[in-house]
């Protein structure tokens, strides 16, 4: 199942004390700026929670999986997001145990209860540190 906008505004209703209009206008607003800033180019840097960042792409040959054949695939710009260590520590310990020796996920074993440090580091802003410096490769694209 997948969370919705109206699942962020409903959940910021009940749990915020906003009225369900006030919590529409804030994620609306939210989005809204996320938004114009990576336009404009510029990192959003959400500490606990990652960063997104605007890349270019250049233009680079690649194979069609049906037929095999070679062919160019046009540079573009791509949306990364790239998320801070404590989400993925957040996240990894709440599900390690479900995964056996190969990889495997059992998703029949229920998720441990978490303590949400990412979540409770975004609130209070603490862990500012410029996560940039992260070089391993758990970044996400999406074509924009």
């Amino acid at each position: 199942m997948s969370m919705t906008k109206l699942d962020i505004v409903e959940r910021i209703y009940k749990e915020a004390g906003f009225s369900k209009k006030e919590a529409a206008e804030l994620v609306d607003l939210l989005f809204a700026t996320i938004k114009e800033t990576l336009a404009r180019g510029e990192k959003v840097k959400i500490s606990g929670f990652g960063n997104f960042t605007i890349r270019d792409k250049a233009t680079r040959v690649g194979r069609n999986p049906q037929t095999g054949e070679a062919m160019e695939i046009s540079a573009r710009r791509v949306l990364t997001f790239r998320p801070s260590q404590v989400l993925k520590e957040d996240i990894t310990s709440r599900y390690a145990h479900r995964l056996d020796d190969k990889g495997n996920e059992d998703t029949s074993i229920p998720a441990k209860e978490g303590t949400a440090r990412a979540l409770s580091s975004f609130v209070s802003g603490a862990g500012m540190k410029d996560e940039d410096d992260d070089d391993d490769m758990d970044d996400f694209h999406l074509g924009i």
